[in-house]
């Protein structure tokens, strides 16, 4: 499927209650979690300690539950480019659930789906249904509901 492009709460209304596509794959490197870890201060050993990590149950280093969270926005952009906006606001995540953890050099991409979309006086709430797959596993890294707030200019 190629990238939707988005450009008013009326284009997107088409979409509720549709499958919107799937991102690229994107490599979760033992450089990104120890960037990871740097920036929020979480260098737990499982993340970190490679070595450690190799004789632990998971037989490698493995991602931050945060880290998998925070890269949905930028795989979300490879599915939608939402144009024709002052702003976008990151609103919240709901039923967030991991399904399993994300090792070091595993492939994850996004899958989603418009679960429903609300104007707000003018602003345009979105919520998406939200998968992040682990390529070659049937089990997901993690579900959830991303909640954004469009700002459309008129």
């Amino acid at each position: 499927m190629s990238k939707l492009t988005i450009s008013s709460y009326k284009e997107f209304e088409e979409f509720v209650g549709k499958d919107l596509g799937t991102s690229e794959y994107l490599t979760i490197t033992q450089e990104r979690i120890n960037q990871f870890a740097d920036a929020t201060l979480d260098h737990q050993w499982i993340h970190v300690d490679e070595e450690r990590a190799s004789k632990s149950d998971f037989g490698s280093t493995i991602a931050h539950g945060y880290l998998t969270m925070s890269i949905m926005p930028h795989l979300w952009e490879q599915i939608a480019e939402i144009r024709n906006i002052r702003m976008m606001v990151n609103y919240g995540i709901e039923n967030l659930r991991f399904g399993q953890p994300v090792l070091v050099n595993n492939e994850v991409r996004l899958h989603a789906k418009l679960e429903s979309l609300m104007d707000l006086r003018g602003i345009t709430k979105c919520q998406l249904g939200v998968t992040l797959e682990i390529k070659g596993n049937k089990k997901p890294a993690l579900k959830g509901t991303l909640v954004f707030l469009y700002h459309f200019i008129s």
